[in-house]
């Protein structure tokens, strides 16, 4: 069957953190809240973040930073650390909203991959802006975290798109590669100028 001539083919697709929202501003929230080093707070956020992202629940997550760190979190601290965690990596980049702006003007579907906790994909999801996008689909929705392959194929059924009809912006060149191979139209995130340059090349934007 022919897909509608209303529905538009291509999608473009966006990685949550270091793309639409920018990096590094949840650490140093997070080490202002606790009074601690960015130093000492990033190994065990990072290192236990993996875990996090395919659905682990808040409170574990927050009690291996506790422990690494040294220091007991009651349950108001884990909530008031995972809301400011949230909040961060849910406010969007001025640039990201910028070319988000462009494109919903212009009609082109727009969709969210990205490895993200299930507390951070709730909040995404009840955001303003996150309207805007036909499809969200996170890690903790998969249990599976990017670059598998897998993921690739799941957000397809979840778009509703085959794979040359995606066009896609991740900041990890190993997201990219995985991307490609699955035969997305995937670009490194360098910025909002590169990018709206690279939506012009792809056909999505005007020169």
């Amino acid at each position: 069957m022919e897909r509608s001539q209303e529905i538009p083919p291509t999608v473009v697709v966006w990685d949550l953190g270091g793309v639409l929202a920018p990096s590094g501003r949840a650490l140093a929230a997070l080490a202002e809240a606790l009074d601690v080093p960015e130093s000492e707070l990033a190994d065990p956020y990072w290192t236990h973040r993996d875990a996090y992202d395919l659905g682990a629940a808040p409170g574990a997550y927050w009690q291996r930073i506790a422990e690494a760190l040294g220091r007991p979190l009651d349950a108001g601290w884990v909530e008031r650390l995972d809301r400011i965690d949230t909040d961060c990596w849910a406010t969007l980049d001025s640039d990201a909203e910028t070319l988000l702006d462009q494109l919903t003007e212009r009609g082109t579907p727009l969709g969210v991959l990205s490895n993200a906790p299930g507390s951070l994909a709730r909040t995404i999801r009840r955001a303003p802006w996150s309207g805007r996008f036909e499809t969200l689909v996170f890690s903790s929705d998969l249990g599976l975290m990017k670059p598998d392959p897998l993921v690739y194929r799941a957000a397809d059924e979840r778009l509703g798109r085959s794979p040359g009809e995606v066009v896609f912006f991740d900041d990890r060149p190993e997201n990219v590669a995985a991307a490609r191979s699955h035969g997305w139209r995937a670009h490194v995130w360098t910025g909002g100028e590169a990018a709206a340059a690279v939506l012009v090349r792809e056909g999505v934007l005007d020169d």
